[in-house]
């Protein structure tokens, strides 16, 4: 089983002040941040706010599973290891039987 949750997000502003105020909260530069610097790696969005509009339990299993795309191939994790892809789920070809529950806001 696994929970989807729909909403809008708002991400940082232009001027990164979510970034600004967060590294200043850290008080220093990650080895993670050195690392993307260095390579010359875009910084990543942030999420600051999430209103949940819908909560979807499907049920996953290697039949479901064949039929999902992937996303964030060769992605790092904070520590520099290789991240596994992400499952990506097309909400608008779920089937009934694939769906447990729905829960709107």
């Amino acid at each position: 089983m696994d929970i989807i949750a729909l909403g809008e997000v708002k991400y940082n502003d232009v001027q990164k002040t979510f970034k600004t105020w967060h590294d200043k909260l850290k008080g220093k530069i990650s080895n993670y941040e050195k690392e993307r610097i260095q390579r010359g790696a875009l910084s990543r969005l942030r999420k600051v706010d999430f209103d949940l509009k819908e909560i979807i339990l499907i049920k996953v299993d290697k039949g479901f599973l064949d039929k999902c795309g992937s996303f964030q191939e060769n992605f790092r994790n904070s520590d520099g290891s290789k991240r596994k892809a992400k499952v990506m789920v097309d909400l608008s070809k779920l089937k009934d039987e694939d769906v447990l529950a729905r829960i709107e806001f």
